[in-house]
């Protein structure tokens, strides 16, 4: 049995940060990973300068930084039609690319060890984690960052609940074309007709390429999921028709990677000795992009307000833990994603009055924006 202050299992975005930002704090930190390496993963591929802030507040700006391609601004179309140009600096990464690099930046104090968990016995005072490879930990706290995965959550007791099965499908694929031969440093181009359950594609580099990201409410197991696998420039070219009229020929290189998501939070989560942050505890719709920014708030409260006042005192009881599941910020931070995730379907697919008179609502500011940019594009002195 070794003893450390802290076990996180879990090594993805959420697990790495709460642990440098641990180890930072001097607590001593053992993270425990599935595989030496993250493996090929579809998953947040854009940050933004929300998300940054908060890597910054644990320690990981510049490894991300160094890692991440950055793009200044983006260019926003509604029903084809051009209507924002600008916005704050974002930053492009493979998802794995960008977790192996922070893994590789985590503090020397980390100690990082690859095996599975095979039981978890938690307390009010102690905790145990054993492991595949014989190995045995005892801690004050136990972090479960283990993101969609269910099984430590069975481990210890937690259920989860699906509040939107089948919520939505996320498609990511690559363009032919490179980084230079588009106009725009990112793009996002939203569904043109409300009925047609697409919410939006972004185009934006990562590297010299150009990765792309199509949101759609559909199901995974429809018969437009295949086609569109199979035929990706022909499903663009029936969900987008006015894409290519507009920056002319798009043509997709290697496979299209769908990823469906049900809307889920969990319940039985207060006990002792252990917490979960992250798609551990709840997960949202990537449409929304309030994905990493949720994790990472996660990881900010729990790491650098709760845990130094809890271990101020013995014992880790179901009350301290409770203290961070009702922090006010969290709390804010978990509905409002929830909130936006099932209003952003609701304004694509619900035929019911109110929702119709959103999306009325919504084309007419859309349409006013347009006109007014228009307008001062006409007034502007030509500078030829």
């Amino acid at each position: 049995m070794q003893h450390t202050d802290i076990v996180i299992i879990g090594a993805g975005l959420a697990g790495v940060s709460a642990a440098t930002a641990l180890a930072r704090r001097g607590y001593d930190t053992t993270l425990i990973r599935a595989r030496d390496h993250h493996p090929p993963d579809f998953r947040a591929e854009k940050l933004g300068e929300s998300q940054m802030e908060l890597l910054r507040k644990v320690g990981l700006e510049a490894a991300a930084s160094a890692q991440m391609t950055a793009f200044d601004g983006v260019w926003l179309y509604r029903f084809g039609r051009r209507v924002e140009q600008g916005g704050e600096r974002e930053y492009g990464s493979d998802y794995a690319d960008l977790v192996n690099a922070l893994r590789s930046a985590l503090p020397a104090e980390v100690r990082s060890v690859v095996a599975k968990v095979t039981q978890i016995d938690c307390g009010p005072d102690h905790q145990r984690v054993m492991l595949s490879d014989g190995r045995s930990y005892e801690c004050r706290l136990v972090i479960v960052a283990t993101g969609l995965g269910d099984t430590i959550r069975k481990k210890i007791g937690v259920d989860k609940q699906v509040v939107s099965p089948a919520h939505s499908l996320c498609c990511g694929f690559d363009l032919v074309r490179a980084r230079n031969d588009f106009p725009f440093p990112s793009l996002v181009w939203t569904g043109e007709r409300f009925n047609d359950r697409i919410s939006y594609l972004t185009l934006f580099p990562i590297g010299d390429k150009i990765r792309a990201n199509l949101f759609v409410y559909r199901d995974f197991a429809e018969e437009w999921t295949r086609r569109f696998r199979a035929e990706p420039r022909e499903g663009l070219r029936e969900v987008v028709p006015n894409l290519e009229r507009t920056f002319g020929s798009i043509e997709v290189v290697g496979p299209v990677i769908t990823r469906p998501i049900d809307l889920m939070r969990v319940r039985n989560h207060q006990r002792d000795g252990v917490v979960l942050v992250g798609d551990a505890f709840c997960v949202v719709c990537p449409i929304t992009g309030t994905g990493i920014d949720k994790a990472l708030t996660d990881v900010d409260r729990l790491c650098n307000v709760h845990i130094p006042r809890w271990f101020e005192s013995p014992g880790m009881s179901s009350t301290k833990i409770a203290q961070y599941y009702a922090d006010p910020v969290k709390v804010a931070r978990d509905e409002s994603a929830m909130k936006m995730s099932l209003e952003s379907k609701s304004i694509k697919t619900d035929p019911s009055f109110y929702w119709a008179l959103r999306r009325l609502r919504s084309r007419t500011l859309g349409q006013a924006r347009y006109a007014v940019r228009r307008l001062v594009a006409r007034q502007e002195p030509s500078t030829a």
